[in-house]
């Protein structure tokens, strides 16, 4: 009894805590000048790109409402699991609540300024892209994670040191400060590793073994693979679009930022509804064999 009230009183502190840190960050973002719509005056400037601006500005608003309703919905079902999956819920709330967080800024930044923030994106997913490869031994199990290891890392060190190789030659090729093609075969060089350490939806990783893992796990561990493999693939396609990366003709900020935003929508959301669904399921096993 006591365990389950400090669990829910942890969870209303982390809910609480993420509102006031939106309620103090509102005087962060400088007033800006309004249209008759109520909207930033450059979003219907009239100068051929209108429509465009407009979805890239109602993404990040969407953006962030949608990780903010999600962190609030994790953190209300963390105690409907048991309690060897609550951690999974955790961190599925962290990568939401943080997410929602650096949206409210990207969507200030846009607004007041018109512009695109590459450096609370990257901000962003430096922080939540290891906690997602870190799902795995979260959901999965420690006795699923094997003892191999890669260039002399085990499981942790891989997923840590691919995601932060994709995340720093990403921001590196996008701001400019390396050729753009150099960061994007280099951060592949990074995601490949996460690959390699959590697997496919058609193979165990090297760092996880399929045989040990519970037979109610197995879908939502593929369907995290799936994100892995196939969902993250936008992120490269969106840094084609990068004007500063300069690797394709058709460069648009705005339709990078487009792609970015369905991205994550998709796949943080995604990823943490996919390690729920497999924690009830797992959950009510147990209680089943009870």
């Amino acid at each position: 009894m006591q365990t389950q009230n400090f669990s829910k009183t942890t969870s209303l502190l982390l809910i609480a805590t993420l509102t006031l840190a939106f309620a103090g960050t509102v005087s962060a973002v400088a007033p800006y000048e309004k249209g008759a719509n109520g909207l930033p005056l450059f979003l219907s400037d009239g100068l051929g790109n209108d429509t465009l601006e407009l979805v890239t500005f109602f993404l990040f608003f969407v953006g962030y409402i949608a990780m903010g309703a999600a962190f609030v919905f994790f953190m209300s079902e963390r105690n409907s699991v048991a309690p060897q999956y609550r951690t999974t819920m955790t961190i599925s709330a962290l990568i939401v609540g943080i997410a929602a967080f650096h949206y409210y800024y990207m969507r200030g930044v846009y607004a007041d300024y018109g512009s695109v923030s590459i450096e609370y994106r990257y901000m962003d997913w430096i922080i939540t892209v290891p906690l997602m490869a870190l799902k795995f031994p979260s959901l999965v199990g420690k006795d699923a994670i094997t003892d191999a290891k890669f260039l002399g890392m085990g499981f942790t060190g891989v997923c840590f040191t691919g995601a932060l190789i994709m995340i720093g030659f990403g921001y590196l090729g996008e701001s400019g400060a390396i050729n753009g093609m150099l960061g994007l075969i280099l951060g592949g060089v990074g995601w490949f590793m996460i690959i390699v350490a959590t697997g496919t939806p058609w193979s165990s990783g090297k760092g996880v073994d399929n045989d040990k893992i519970a037979p109610e796990l197995m879908w939502s561990t593929n369907a995290l693979r799936w994100f892995i493999v196939v969902g993250w693939v936008i992120y490269p396609i969106g840094y084609l679009f990068n004007p500063t990366a300069g690797i394709s003709d058709a460069v648009s900020a705005e339709i990078m930022a487009v792609l970015y935003n369905i991205a994550d929508v998709i796949n943080k959301i995604g990823f943490g509804v996919v390690a729920w669904m497999g924690a009830k399921k797992a959950t009510e096993a147990l209680a089943a064999a009870e």
